[in-house]
């Protein structure tokens, strides 16, 4: 059941990471990267790049390589904890809304992930 939850909300992602093209324009225009730091949008993207690799893995084998050492790394990748994430996440009432529902999705992906790999690990 919750392989099969994962394989949909990785095609709901890929779909509204498509709509979502718009808000991405804006967010590159208002929230440029500051002196040497990332962006908003590459931390953004680094997350779900690691996130949709896992959940493509679970997809096509069923399992992931180096279970124990994802299952940490899935501790510790809060998205709301990355700073710009979560300060553009708290500091923009009321605007980028699709945006932010596909940052609370990516998270809900990762517990996802880290419920199948912790029963998988029993």
């Amino acid at each position: 059941m919750t392989k099969r939850n994962i394989v949909q909300l990785l095609t709901q992602l890929i779909n509204a990471y498509q709509n979502i093209r718009t808000e991405r324009q804006e967010i590159a225009i208002q929230f440029p990267p500051k002196d040497e730091e990332v962006s908003l949008l590459e931390e953004l993207e680094l997350f779900t790049v690691n996130l949709r690799g896992y959940a493509s893995q679970i997809q096509s084998t069923g399992q992931i390589v180096n279970q124990a050492q994802t299952i940490e790394q899935l501790q510790a990748m809060q998205v709301l904890n990355i700073p710009q994430i979560g300060s553009f996440y708290f500091g923009t009432n009321g605007n980028y809304e699709q945006i932010k529902s596909y940052i609370r999705t990516l998270d809900y992906l990762r517990l996802l992930l880290l419920e199948y790999l912790q029963f998988q690990s029993d």
